[in-house]
């Protein structure tokens, strides 16, 4: 447990540029105060101790405003920047080196609706390894955040979310892929899950439509052109005197007709 500690804590250290000492982490970091009060009740919720380990994960909670049921299932190098308001439910799963920030939801879709059914169910999310889940972001219900990926700030994930992928929006939504850093097998840490030059797919959906309404548009003008230009042309339909008129079905000279009676 001492060894997930000193993990947690460099953990700290190397994601939040404002932590100046591992002293300071231990006595002034509230995210890692909650994973400690976690670890904790986890040692006696695994014996069975069901009842103590969520009363000192209640302590945990009062003390720090962080919310992480016993049950949980949480990695080494396990960070919470801020963590105020973070909720981690009893059968979440969270890998090896994730990040939360503050205002996180790790939920169920309804837990309230037919809750003795629900038990002993998975009713939360499986995080992966090297996941950023930015502030304020509800991941609701049994899905899969994939290795690497991003849930930007105040998105709401419904489905699962690929490995190495960015959701953001409302339903979250992909916005982009993630890509590895330079001769190494991890991707690049990026503060709240998301960057600054981060489109909105929403946004690129409507940008598309724009422009197929547009060229819609075109094609239109131009049937109406061809259209206005064929009924201003000017059809010459006198009949011509001077040629012979064509001659009629057996007839084999061009002129009148034949008896053969006669």
């Amino acid at each position: 447990m001492f060894k997930t500690f000193r993990e947690d804590i460099a953990a700290c250290m190397a994601r939040d540029p404002a932590a100046r000492s591992k002293l300071e982490v231990i006595l002034a970091y509230p995210g890692f105060h909650a994973v400690v009060w976690y670890r904790l009740s986890r040692w006696f919720w695994r014996r069975r101790f069901y009842l103590l380990g969520r009363v000192i994960s209640h302590i945990g909670r009062m003390l720090t405003g962080i919310e992480i049921h016993p049950g949980a299932t949480i990695g080494k190098g396990f960070f919470i920047d801020h963590g105020f308001g973070t909720v981690i439910g009893e059968t979440a799963e969270i890998g090896d080196n994730v990040t939360l920030y503050q205002d996180v939801t790790l939920g169920g879709i309804s837990p309230s609706e037919n809750s003795d059914v629900q038990r002993l169910q998975k009713r939360h999310p499986t995080l992966g390894n090297d996941v950023i889940v930015g502030s304020g972001a509800q991941i609701l219900g049994p899905i899969t955040v994939g290795d690497g990926a991003r849930v930007g700030a105040n998105s709401v994930a419904l489905m699962n979310v690929p490995a190495g992928a960015t959701v953001v929006g409302i339903p979250a939504k992909i916005a982009r892929g993630r890509a590895k850093d330079e001769d190494t097998d991890h991707v690049r840490f990026a503060a709240y899950g998301t960057q600054a030059d981060i489109a909105d797919p929403m946004q690129r959906v409507i940008d598309a439509l724009l422009d197929k309404v547009q060229g819609l548009s075109m094609q239109v003008e131009d049937l109406e052109r061809r259209l206005t230009d064929s009924s201003k042309a000017e059809w010459d339909i006198t009949p011509n005197y001077d040629e012979p008129a064509p001659a009629a079905d057996g007839d084999s000279d061009g002129g009148g007709c034949t008896d053969q009676n006669n």
